[in-house]
């Protein structure tokens, strides 16, 4: 679970940018919450059934800053091509954390600050430029 302070950014991030998809909502009023289930492309179909594993975004309707601590330390998630998808992310505005100089890992951060580990899904590509020389950008 990550807490989200603007669902419309979150989502842009989440869905629009990085390729989740939504497969259900959950609004509490007498919570005053709303909670939103996120799957990777390949786990849509068993997310609506409840049976892949989700990112569940928590949005609480009264107002409350987070502080880095509080809503999340920070998530790992596979990708075939570490560098296409660290400029597909760069193109659209997304700040790369730690580049992924090795081929291997990069760390994003998301409107929320969380920081999420990309991993390439397998062996570690050759290094490449940019990301090669690139310096890290705040923190992971």
């Amino acid at each position: 679970m990550v807490r989200i302070s603007d669902i419309d950014a979150a989502l842009d991030f989440y869905c629009n940018k990085f390729g989740m998809t939504e497969v259900r909502r959950t609004e509490s009023e007498k919570g005053r919450f709303t909670l939103i289930f996120l799957a990777a492309p390949d786990d849509e179909a068993m997310g609506k059934e409840k049976a892949a594993p989700l990112l569940e975004l928590a949005y609480n309707w009264d107002p409350e800053t987070y502080t880095d601590g509080r809503n999340f330390g920070h998530l790992a998630y596979e990708v075939d091509n570490i560098y296409e998808t660290c400029e597909r992310l760069r193109s659209q505005g997304v700040t790369i954390n730690r580049p992924p100089r090795d081929g291997r890992m990069a760390f994003i951060r998301s409107p929320d600050t969380i920081s999420i580990e990309l991993l390439r899904k397998s062996d570690a590509l050759p290094p490449q430029e940019p990301w090669a020389s690139m310096a890290n950008t705040g923190e992971w």
